[in-house]
């Protein structure tokens, strides 16, 4: 097969409709937009959200909350997530969770918690790790080192 053979799948394509072209093709003489108005119009329509003049919806409602300036954002991980991941006695640090694929983008750092199951016992090298992950982690023999 060579690229000027390839054609799509019968049936996924379709002809554009021609508007436009004649009375018996049924989009002939307005093609289809009806009579006269904005809609019928080059360039006419209205944009989304417009209700006519009338005040329209998204500024007839209060505005809602605001931005935390001082809010941190950590990247999440499990201990159930370390138990698949990681050998027994071995160290868990930021950039050993992006070898392994646990974590795709740190925004304000890694936050360790406690969902899932441990058996292993690791030392953990993290920005954050909530008491109960710290409990789970230390019960089975392992270090939690935050900084």
């Amino acid at each position: 097969m060579k690229l000027h053979e390839l054609k799509p799948a019968p049936g996924s394509t379709r002809d554009s409709k021609r508007l436009g072209r004649g009375i018996g093709s049924g989009q002939g003489k307005t093609a289809g937009k009806g009579h006269k108005g904005q809609k019928a119009r080059s360039g006419g329509g209205v944009r989304p959200g417009f209700e006519g003049g009338q005040q329209p919806l998204y500024r007839r409602l209060p505005k809602r909350g605001f931005t935390n300036i001082f809010g941190k954002e950590y990247t999440i991980v499990n201990v159930g997530d370390l138990e698949s991941r990681f050998e027994s006695g071995e160290e868990v640090t930021i950039e050993k969770l992006f070898e392994v694929g646990l974590i795709k983008k740190v925004r304000d750092g890694v936050k360790v918690l406690a969902e899932g199951e441990l058996t292993k016992a690791l030392t953990v090298k993290v920005d954050k790790v909530s008491e109960a992950a710290k409990g789970k982690i230390e019960a089975v023999g392992g270090k939690v080192e935050v900084g």
